[in-house]
């Protein structure tokens, strides 16, 4: 399975210390340059950039086709870190593109990629018994602590979802 990143669902899910379920449900991730210079050339991230340096999972590639990454810059005004993570999961055929953002994840979706953001990586972890409710709702009570821009009716429905599938399951 071939799963690109960028660089909020990292930093959102380290935050939340639930990064190495992306090792658990996907295997490897692959990052463009971009994507891991933005999560570890910034100071205010410093421990993320630790965590990114030393997982053995999260793969750093180059983007070859920088005419692309630059048109899409232009066309739709998202960052190069997007960009790249767009152009590379289209090149290479990914499986999946993990974005937050709503304008690169609306961008994406019109290039006929699949996207999940970090909500839907913990519920995945859920649906497939990584995590428990428990677990989940520490993870969001870490998002907003860190605070990180998920709104409360996504993490509200997210939990919806959760609390659904725990009776379903029951």
């Amino acid at each position: 399975m071939i799963v690109i990143s960028d660089s909020t669902p990292l930093i959102t899910l380290m935050k939340a210390d639930c990064l190495d379920i992306l090792r658990e449900i996907f295997g490897d991730i692959f990052i463009p340059e971009t994507v891991f210079s933005e999560v570890t050339d910034n100071e205010t991230y410093q421990k993320e950039a630790e965590m990114i340096r030393n997982s053995n999972f999260i793969k750093v590639v180059k983007v070859h086709n920088e005419e692309s990454v630059s048109l899409l810059q232009r066309i739709a005004g998202l960052d190069k870190g997007e960009c790249e993570a767009i152009i590379f999961a289209d090149e290479s055929n990914a499986d999946l593109l993990l974005m937050d953002e709503a304008a690169g994840r609306k961008t994406a979706k019109k290039m006929g990629l699949k996207i999940m953001g970090s909500v839907g990586v913990l519920i995945s972890a859920f649906k497939i018994g990584l995590l428990s409710v428990t677990d989940i709702e520490t993870a969001f009570y870490r998002i907003r602590k860190s605070n990180r821009h998920i709104s409360e009716r996504i993490i509200q429905d997210a939990m919806d979802i959760v609390k659904s599938i725990s009776i379903q399951n029951f």
